[in-house]
Protein backbone atom coordinates (compact mmCIF):
# COMPACT_ATOMS: atom_id res chain seq x y z
CA UNK A 1 0.00 0.00 0.00
CA UNK A 2 1.15 3.54 -0.85
CA UNK A 3 -0.29 5.96 0.78
CA UNK A 4 1.18 9.31 2.74
CA UNK A 5 1.69 8.48 6.26
CA UNK A 6 -0.20 10.77 9.21
CA UNK A 7 2.50 9.56 11.33
CA UNK A 8 6.22 8.74 10.29
CA UNK A 9 9.05 8.02 12.03
CA UNK A 10 12.51 7.73 10.75
CA UNK A 11 15.94 6.01 11.95
CA UNK A 12 14.81 6.79 15.19
CA UNK A 13 16.65 5.55 17.93
CA UNK A 14 16.88 6.05 22.15
CA UNK A 15 19.28 5.10 24.79
CA UNK A 16 18.24 5.38 28.30
CA UNK A 17 20.95 4.44 31.10
CA UNK A 18 23.57 3.51 28.81
CA UNK A 19 21.75 1.00 27.10
CA UNK A 20 19.87 1.01 23.50
CA UNK A 21 16.55 0.62 23.58
CA UNK A 22 15.21 2.09 20.21
CA UNK A 23 17.49 0.93 17.28
CA UNK A 24 17.28 2.92 13.94
CA UNK A 25 13.41 2.92 13.42
CA UNK A 26 11.20 3.58 10.67
CA UNK A 27 7.61 2.96 10.57
CA UNK A 28 5.21 4.60 8.37
CA UNK A 29 1.70 4.69 9.81
CA UNK A 30 -1.28 5.30 7.81
CA UNK A 31 -4.31 7.40 8.26
CA UNK A 32 -7.64 5.81 9.30
CA UNK A 33 -5.82 2.42 9.87
CA UNK A 34 -5.38 0.50 13.10
CA UNK A 35 -1.64 -0.86 12.87
CA UNK A 36 -0.08 -2.77 15.63
CA UNK A 37 3.10 -2.99 16.89
CA UNK A 38 3.85 -6.65 18.56
CA UNK A 39 6.92 -8.02 19.72
CA UNK A 40 8.25 -10.00 23.30
CA UNK A 41 7.87 -7.85 26.63
CA UNK A 42 11.17 -5.78 26.63
CA UNK A 43 11.31 -5.43 22.38
CA UNK A 44 10.95 -1.42 23.01
CA UNK A 45 7.23 -0.99 21.91
CA UNK A 46 6.15 1.44 25.34
CA UNK A 47 9.10 3.26 24.99
CA UNK A 48 8.36 3.94 21.02
CA UNK A 49 4.69 5.13 22.26
CA UNK A 50 6.46 7.68 25.15
CA UNK A 51 8.83 8.74 22.54
CA UNK A 52 6.04 9.26 19.74
CA UNK A 53 4.30 11.32 22.82
CA UNK A 54 6.98 13.01 23.64
CA UNK A 55 7.05 11.80 27.13
CA UNK A 56 9.46 13.39 29.58
CA UNK A 57 12.70 11.02 29.90
CA UNK A 58 12.35 9.95 25.94
CA UNK A 59 12.70 13.42 24.47
CA UNK A 60 16.52 12.52 23.39
CA UNK A 61 16.06 10.30 20.46
CA UNK A 62 17.66 10.65 17.25
CA UNK A 63 16.44 10.41 14.80
CA UNK A 64 12.84 12.59 12.98
CA UNK A 65 9.09 11.86 13.87
CA UNK A 66 6.69 13.72 11.57
CA UNK A 67 3.22 14.04 12.31
CA UNK A 68 0.70 15.11 9.26
CA UNK A 69 4.04 16.06 7.10
CA UNK A 70 4.92 18.11 10.02
CA UNK A 71 8.47 17.33 12.56
CA UNK A 72 7.21 16.96 16.10
CA UNK A 73 10.36 16.57 17.69
CA UNK A 74 11.27 19.45 19.38
CA UNK A 75 7.08 19.45 20.48
CA UNK A 76 5.80 19.05 23.68
CA UNK A 77 3.26 16.68 24.86
CA UNK A 78 0.49 19.38 25.40
CA UNK A 79 1.40 20.60 22.11
CA UNK A 80 1.15 17.04 19.97
CA UNK A 81 -2.05 16.25 21.78
CA UNK A 82 -3.10 19.48 20.52
CA UNK A 83 -2.32 18.43 17.25
CA UNK A 84 -4.73 15.28 17.49
CA UNK A 85 -2.26 12.73 19.08
CA UNK A 86 -3.30 10.87 22.03
CA UNK A 87 -2.60 7.86 24.30
CA UNK A 88 -4.15 5.35 26.58
CA UNK A 89 -1.69 3.92 28.84
CA UNK A 90 -1.23 0.18 30.28
CA UNK A 91 -2.20 1.70 33.48
CA UNK A 92 -4.52 4.36 33.65
CA UNK A 93 -3.87 7.30 36.42
CA UNK A 94 -6.14 8.15 38.69
CA UNK A 95 -7.23 11.62 39.27
CA UNK A 96 -8.20 12.35 43.05
CA UNK A 97 -11.19 14.73 43.17
CA UNK A 98 -12.03 14.74 39.78
CA UNK A 99 -15.35 13.11 38.34
CA UNK A 100 -15.66 10.88 35.44
CA UNK A 101 -17.80 13.91 33.71
CA UNK A 102 -15.34 16.55 33.98
CA UNK A 103 -12.46 13.65 32.66
CA UNK A 104 -14.05 13.06 29.75
CA UNK A 105 -14.77 16.75 29.01
CA UNK A 106 -11.45 18.14 30.03
CA UNK A 107 -10.12 16.96 26.24
CA UNK A 108 -13.21 17.06 24.77
CA UNK A 109 -13.19 20.13 21.64
CA UNK A 110 -14.18 23.43 22.91
CA UNK A 111 -17.34 23.73 21.04
CA UNK A 112 -18.78 20.99 22.95
CA UNK A 113 -17.31 22.21 26.48
CA UNK A 114 -19.14 25.92 25.87
CA UNK A 115 -22.59 24.08 25.25
CA UNK A 116 -23.76 22.09 28.46
CA UNK A 117 -26.59 20.34 26.37
CA UNK A 118 -23.94 19.13 23.64
CA UNK A 119 -21.62 18.33 26.99
CA UNK A 120 -23.67 16.25 28.04
CA UNK A 121 -24.59 14.40 25.56
CA UNK A 122 -21.11 14.04 24.78
CA UNK A 123 -20.10 12.28 28.11
CA UNK A 124 -23.35 10.20 28.08
CA UNK A 125 -22.20 8.90 24.25
CA UNK A 126 -18.49 8.06 25.40
CA UNK A 127 -19.49 6.44 28.26
CA UNK A 128 -22.43 3.97 26.50
CA UNK A 129 -19.42 3.59 23.67
CA UNK A 130 -17.49 1.73 26.09
CA UNK A 131 -20.24 -0.41 27.97
CA UNK A 132 -20.74 1.82 30.88
CA UNK A 133 -23.81 3.38 32.28
CA UNK A 134 -23.86 7.01 32.01
CA UNK A 135 -26.30 7.46 35.61
CA UNK A 136 -23.88 5.58 37.32
CA UNK A 137 -20.50 6.49 36.30
CA UNK A 138 -21.21 10.34 34.90
CA UNK A 139 -20.72 11.35 38.98
CA UNK A 140 -17.92 8.98 39.82
CA UNK A 141 -14.74 10.03 40.99
CA UNK A 142 -11.74 8.69 39.02
CA UNK A 143 -9.61 7.40 41.61
CA UNK A 144 -8.80 4.30 43.83
CA UNK A 145 -13.07 3.06 44.13
CA UNK A 146 -12.71 2.18 39.96
CA UNK A 147 -11.43 -1.07 39.01
CA UNK A 148 -8.29 -1.14 36.65
CA UNK A 149 -11.09 -2.43 33.95
CA UNK A 150 -13.06 0.77 34.47
CA UNK A 151 -10.77 3.23 34.91
CA UNK A 152 -9.62 1.90 31.31
CA UNK A 153 -12.49 2.01 29.86
CA UNK A 154 -13.29 5.60 31.40
CA UNK A 155 -9.94 6.81 29.63
CA UNK A 156 -11.13 5.43 26.93
CA UNK A 157 -14.26 7.06 26.42
CA UNK A 158 -12.63 10.31 27.37
CA UNK A 159 -9.90 9.56 24.37
CA UNK A 160 -13.28 9.21 22.40
CA UNK A 161 -15.19 12.46 23.12
CA UNK A 162 -11.65 13.78 22.21
CA UNK A 163 -12.23 13.02 18.30
CA UNK A 164 -8.34 12.56 18.20
CA UNK A 165 -6.69 12.00 14.89
CA UNK A 166 -3.95 9.03 16.39
CA UNK A 167 -4.60 7.00 19.20
CA UNK A 168 -1.81 4.79 20.76
CA UNK A 169 -2.99 2.07 22.90
CA UNK A 170 -0.55 0.63 25.10
CA UNK A 171 -1.41 -2.86 25.94
CA UNK A 172 -5.08 -2.22 25.44
CA UNK A 173 -5.85 -5.95 27.23
CA UNK A 174 -3.94 -5.33 30.42
CA UNK A 175 -5.75 -6.12 33.88
CA UNK A 176 -9.35 -6.41 32.12
CA UNK A 177 -11.85 -8.99 31.86
CA UNK A 178 -13.09 -10.38 28.32
CA UNK A 179 -16.35 -7.88 28.44
CA UNK A 180 -14.20 -4.57 28.88
CA UNK A 181 -11.83 -6.06 26.24
CA UNK A 182 -15.13 -6.71 24.06
CA UNK A 183 -15.97 -3.18 24.65
CA UNK A 184 -12.27 -1.54 23.83
CA UNK A 185 -12.45 -3.86 20.90
CA UNK A 186 -15.70 -2.29 19.69
CA UNK A 187 -14.66 1.30 20.38
CA UNK A 188 -11.56 1.01 17.99
CA UNK A 189 -13.97 0.29 15.15
CA UNK A 190 -15.83 3.59 16.24
CA UNK A 191 -12.22 5.32 15.92
CA UNK A 192 -11.77 3.61 12.62
CA UNK A 193 -15.03 4.50 11.46
CA UNK A 194 -14.28 8.26 12.30
CA UNK A 195 -11.20 8.27 10.20
CA UNK A 196 -8.98 7.71 13.48
CA UNK A 197 -5.80 5.99 12.95
CA UNK A 198 -5.23 3.77 15.58
CA UNK A 199 -1.53 2.49 17.27
CA UNK A 200 -2.05 -0.90 19.41
CA UNK A 201 0.79 -1.53 21.48
CA UNK A 202 0.77 -5.19 22.08
CA UNK A 203 2.60 -8.94 22.56
CA UNK A 204 -0.85 -10.53 22.43
CA UNK A 205 -2.24 -12.21 18.81
CA UNK A 206 -6.29 -11.16 19.94
CA UNK A 207 -4.96 -7.64 19.96
CA UNK A 208 -2.76 -8.18 16.79
CA UNK A 209 -6.16 -9.60 15.08
CA UNK A 210 -7.59 -6.47 15.53
CA UNK A 211 -5.14 -4.31 13.18
CA UNK A 212 -5.31 -3.90 9.33
CA UNK A 213 -1.13 -3.71 9.46
CA UNK A 214 1.35 -4.81 11.61
CA UNK A 215 5.16 -4.35 12.58
CA UNK A 216 6.99 -6.91 14.63
CA UNK A 217 9.65 -5.28 16.77
CA UNK A 218 12.13 -7.52 19.34
CA UNK A 219 15.12 -5.75 20.42
CA UNK A 220 14.48 -2.31 19.77
CA UNK A 221 14.59 -3.51 16.22
CA UNK A 222 11.80 -3.48 13.59
CA UNK A 223 11.91 -7.30 12.50
CA UNK A 224 9.07 -7.87 10.07
CA UNK A 225 6.20 -5.71 8.92
CA UNK A 226 3.26 -5.91 6.93
CA UNK A 227 -0.94 -7.43 7.01
CA UNK A 228 -1.81 -8.66 10.21
CA UNK A 229 -1.68 -12.93 8.72
CA UNK A 230 1.85 -12.58 7.68
CA UNK A 231 2.98 -10.95 11.13
CA UNK A 232 0.94 -13.57 13.27
CA UNK A 233 2.55 -16.40 11.54
CA UNK A 234 5.96 -14.52 11.56
CA UNK A 235 5.78 -14.10 15.29
CA UNK A 236 3.98 -17.25 16.13
CA UNK A 237 6.70 -19.70 13.75
CA UNK A 238 9.86 -18.07 13.83
CA UNK A 239 9.65 -15.69 17.21
CA UNK A 240 11.54 -18.75 18.95
CA UNK A 241 13.80 -19.09 23.12
CA UNK A 242 17.30 -17.33 22.10
CA UNK A 243 20.25 -16.41 23.98
CA UNK A 244 19.27 -12.76 24.14
CA UNK A 245 15.65 -12.27 25.42
CA UNK A 246 14.60 -9.73 23.40
CA UNK A 247 17.06 -10.42 20.53
CA UNK A 248 15.83 -12.87 17.77
CA UNK A 249 18.12 -15.55 16.53
CA UNK A 250 20.33 -13.80 13.58
CA UNK A 251 19.27 -17.10 10.87
CA UNK A 252 15.53 -15.57 11.43
CA UNK A 253 16.61 -12.44 11.11
CA UNK A 254 18.58 -13.68 7.81
CA UNK A 255 15.70 -15.63 5.98
CA UNK A 256 13.62 -12.44 6.30
CA UNK A 257 15.83 -9.88 5.10
CA UNK A 258 16.70 -12.90 1.93
CA UNK A 259 13.15 -12.89 1.48
CA UNK A 260 13.06 -16.86 2.41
Amino acid sequence: MNEQGILTIKNLSLELSGEKILNDLSMDFWPGHVHAVIGPNGAGKSTLASTIMGLSGYTHASGEIFFEGKKINDLGVKERAQRGLTMAWQEPARYEGLTVEKFILSGAPKDVKADNDAAKAAVDEAINRVGLDPERYRSRAVDRTLSGGERKRVELASILAMRPKLVIMDEPDSGIDVEALTRIFAAIRHLKENNATVLLITHSQTVLEQADHAFLMCDGKLINKGDVEKIRKFYREECVECDHQNEPLESVINKEASGA
